[in-house]
């Protein structure tokens, strides 16, 4: 049986500035001041262009030892950020996460959370979609409260 790939969305609204929402997203050192508990520790493996989380950039997040690494792979400032993991351990295979913030007419920004990825063992699919559809809700909800408290 081939492997399947799967994505997921979620989608919030905030009173936040796209601005305030990217820097946020994007700067692996502040990720664990708002995404406790899920994230408790976070900082820069390496730094992108432009820094500190441009392409190239790897962020490390999680809890030492078991620190997953993201690497960007597009970055447009204020607006859209993708990354994927970078080597060991990848807890999914070929994941993308892509991170979208548009500006929306109440003044605020719309965001977009989707990941993709393919299944490591056949069947497993369905709930790895569901555990990431859990931290990518945590992660939007926790990102969008932080933002509107700055």
């Amino acid at each position: 049986m081939p492997a399947r790939t799967f994505s997921v969305e979620v989608n919030r609204s905030s009173s936040a500035s796209a601005a305030e929402l990217f820097r946020l997203e994007t700067d692996g050192e502040l990720w664990s001041s708002w995404a406790r508990p899920l994230v408790p520790q976070s900082g820069w493996e390496r730094r992108g262009d432009p820094e500190p989380g441009g392409v190239g950039a790897v962020r490390k997040v999680g809890l030492w030892p078991l620190l997953l690494r993201e690497e960007t792979l597009e970055y447009e400032q204020d607006r859209r950020h993708v990354y994927g993991f970078a080597g060991p351990p990848a807890p999914l295979k070929e994941y993308r996460a892509e991170v979208s913030f548009t500006p929306n007419a109440e003044g605020g920004t719309d965001i977009r959370w989707r990941g993709t990825f393919v299944e490591g063992l056949p069947g497993t699919g369905p709930m790895t979609r569901a555990v990431l559809r859990a931290a990518l809700t945590f992660l939007a909800a926790r990102l969008t409260k932080a933002a509107e408290r700055a």
